[in-house]
């Protein structure tokens, strides 16, 4: 599982999870809300349960989001988020 880097502006993550009765929704919410140093509930999927492009609502500082999101955007994949 990875979060990092762009594609068409977009923030790129990738996860394991098949799309199978939204198992890949929802580790998809799960990665990138601890990519922004949130709990899994501060996620919400807004719009693409049924498509591999998503919209995401995080619940949390809007300063702090957005430089999160630079930084994600800017680096490039962050791996192995499931140790942290």
């Amino acid at each position: 599982m990875s979060v990092g880097g762009a594609y068409n502006g977009d923030l790129k993550v990738r996860v394991r999870a098949r799309a199978v009765d939204g198992a890949a929704s929802a580790e998809v919410l799960r990665v990138v809300a601890t990519a922004f140093g949130l709990s899994p509930s501060s996620a919400t999927l807004v719009h693409g349960a049924h498509s591999r492009s998503k919209l995401i609502d995080l619940d949390g500082p809007e300063e702090t989001l957005a430089a999160a999101l630079r930084e994600l955007l800017a680096k490039g994949e962050v791996p192995n988020l499931e140790e942290r």
